[in-house]
């Protein structure tokens, strides 16, 4: 293959010998990633017209269905070892992907100043009871300066910290679920029948499935760009059946995340019930103080740092990485992520960015309807990943631009715009129907696909017929970069 643009040493195909996330260590990801201040949010929010019973059971609903979207899509990194900003070169060109991607990149960077945010002021909370010194932006920068270097020391330094970080969350979690029930029982509010302002008849059930569907669209996002976390993920080789060769990332997604992410839902909602703000940094401080305190605080110091590496920095680099080319490597993408992060000032923000940032995850969910018909639909798995790195390949299109995908992109963001409470699934639905359509009978009528006029498996599969998807001999230089 001739050298280009495309091949940037980042963004090659992870062999299997360099897929060292073992089912464990991806569910202790997770147990990180979902310790975040919107998900709070989510169960403050369902308290205020649903009993917390009802917000668990839409919970539970909720986040097996995005954690089922997650799995699906996740088969593109297990199956062929490619990150997201690559694959997206199929659906949307090779120039195009730069766009959407870039939406993706931004949007985790404005997450990773909000939770660094988050974690900076449970930061500052223990420096000031344990030395009287308060200063939350310098607790901001040195938080986010750590979280930059573990991030670039590779995936496998984030597994390590996530194994360390989970079990201190799990722990420090059921204290602070115990310290805040007693609170609510203190002011006199029953947790499991308190409601603010209880809803009744249909909006009681238009109430629940705004809790389901704003835990679907909370993921929409990274269930975009899972490529770039599950491409690392342990899967066995010459595996054809699809739930024994994605095992590993279905534990994480159907059982991890459902778990974690209720248990945290429950949290906040007893935050709300027990002091009316689900903000358990706010909470706590009104139901705990001194060394108890110290230590609750450090759980979300702990879970942001989890959070933010693995869902937030990893993709965002990854994204940064494939715009800049060859020349702008992983670190670079890191660095560039905790820029954009800090310049949003989330601090001044916070009220108004996770609106956008969850409006923005409705019409990312286009995307994620897009991957799956592209993926399943049109090429049954199998991809042509030689071309994927050719300037001028089958993948070029129309001046490296796949029209069927940004038509189907702006249908489908139109669509979960209209219908807001229930974004994810309307704008999945709409952005996979109308990519099938234009791509099968007409994009791909224009511009033939190979793996799709000969679907052959020893041709176009990856691991699950043994392959390593290997483009050159710079490819295993380029690999002990992404290790640690």
């Amino acid at each position: 293959m001739k050298k280009s643009h495309l091949k940037s040493p980042d963004l090659y195909p992870i062999q299997q010998k360099d897929r060292n996330i073992t089912s464990l260590g991806y569910s202790f990801m997770w147990v990180g990633m979902v310790v975040v201040l919107a998900t709070f949010a989510i169960g403050g929010s369902g308290v205020m017209s649903l009993p917390l019973p009802l917000v668990i059971i839409a919970t539970v609903i909720g986040c097996l269905g995005i954690g089922l979207f997650i799995s699906l899509i996740a088969d593109i990194g297990i199956e062929h070892g490619l990150s997201f900003p690559v694959y997206m070169r199929a659906p949307f060109g090779t120039i195009g992907t730069h766009i959407p991607s870039i939406t993706r990149g931004v949007t985790a960077s404005m997450w990773f100043g909000i939770n660094t945010y988050f974690g900076a002021t449970a930061m500052n909370g223990i420096i000031d009871i344990l030395f009287g010194f308060n200063n939350w932006f310098i607790c901001f920068l040195i938080f986010a300066a750590a979280q930059l270097i573990n991030t670039s020391l590779g995936i496998k330094a984030i597994e390590r910290f996530a194994d360390m970080a989970a079990p201190v969350i799990i722990l420090i979690s059921v204290w602070m679920y115990l310290s805040l029930s007693d609170t609510a029982e203190e002011a006199g509010r029953n947790i499991w029948t308190w409601a603010e302002n209880p809803a009744a008849g249909t909006d009681a059930f238009t109430a629940f499935l705004v809790v389901i569907f704003s835990n679907m669209g909370f993921w929409a996002t990274l269930s975009a760009d899972i490529p770039s976390i599950s491409r690392f993920i342990k899967a066995p080789v010459n595996e054809k059946n699809w739930f024994k060769r994605n095992k590993g990332a279905l534990i994480g997604n159907l059982i991890a995340m459902p778990l974690t992410q209720t248990f945290m839902i429950i949290i906040g909602g007893i935050a709300y019930i027990a002091v009316l703000n689900y903000d358990p940094v706010i909470a706590l401080q009104e139901a705990a103080g001194g060394l108890v305190l110290c230590v609750l605080l450090l759980m979300i110091i702990l879970a942001q740092w989890s959070t933010n590496t693995a869902a937030n920095v990893v993709p965002a680099a990854t994204i940064f990485s494939n715009v800049g080319g060859p020349k702008f490597p992983f670190w670079a993408g890191v660095i560039t992520a905790g820029i954009v992060g800090t310049v949003v000032q989330p601090w001044n923000l916070f009220g108004i960015i996770i609106p956008v940032l969850l409006f923005v995850g409705g019409i990312l969910s286009a995307i994620v309807g897009i991957l799956f018909a592209d993926y399943y639909l049109l090429r049954k798995r199998r991809v042509n990943v030689p071309e994927l790195y050719e300037d001028h390949g089958q993948f070029r299109y129309w001046g490296g631009i796949n029209l069927a995908g940004f038509i189907s992109w702006v249908i489908g963001a139109a669509v979960a715009y209209w219908l807001p409470n229930y974004s994810f699934l309307a704008g999945f639905l709409a952005g996979a129907g109308s990519y099938y359509l234009l791509a099968r009978y007409w994009w791909f009528r224009k511009y033939q696909q190979a793996e799709i006029n000969d679907p052959d498996d020893s041709k176009y599969l990856g691991i699950s017929v043994g392959r390593d998807w290997i483009l050159d001999d710079d490819q295993e230089k380029a690999a002990d970069s992404m290790k640690s």
